[in-house]
């Protein structure tokens, strides 16, 4: 699988000079983005909006994108889908900054990626389930009871 180096890299140098208010959309698509070392999506669609704002950059993203996830019940790979959307504010100035602590360097270049990954790792759950009636395993024997009834789990339901 080939990750690209810095996929939400933005150069932002054509809303320097605009006017207040100017914004533009991007938008990005990838079949495979590597988010951090433990999180790579699959199927990743995400749109930034840029707008100019007198003490900085406004940028508001929207994404979504499916991570395989492991069932804490059954052990089950799956995919789950994770959707996040954020708004911060890249300032000009440091007097400007905001408590995210997010400056515009001077290169004219703004990476998404670090609050893409934070953002999409908060829309993780705790307990990823393959389906909200997903049965686990036997306590006894350790079969998959979404795929099998086993031995112990009719004397279990027999039993009062």
């Amino acid at each position: 699988m080939n990750l690209p180096r810095y996929p939400l890299r933005i150069n932002i140098g054509f809303l320097l000079n605009q006017p207040v208010g100017t914004g533009r959309d991007i938008h990005f698509e990838f079949p495979a983005l590597r988010l951090s070392p433990d999180l790579i999506v699959q199927n990743f669609t995400g749109k930034a909006h840029i707008t100019r704002m007198a003490q900085g950059l406004l940028v508001e993203f929207a994404c979504t994108g499916k991570a395989q996830m492991e069932c804490v019940r059954c052990l089950a790979e799956f995919n789950q889908t994770l959707s996040a959307f954020f708004q911060e504010v890249f300032a000009f100035r440091r007097e400007q900054v905001t408590e995210s602590g997010l400056l515009v360097p001077e290169d004219g270049n703004i990476d998404l990626a670090p609050l893409v990954s934070e953002y999409m790792q908060l829309e993780i759950p705790i307990k990823p389930l393959c389906r909200p009636d997903c049965l686990g395993l036997c306590v006894v024997c350790g079969a998959d009871l979404n795929t099998e009834t086993c031995e112990h789990q009719k004397t279990i339901r027999v039993s009062p």
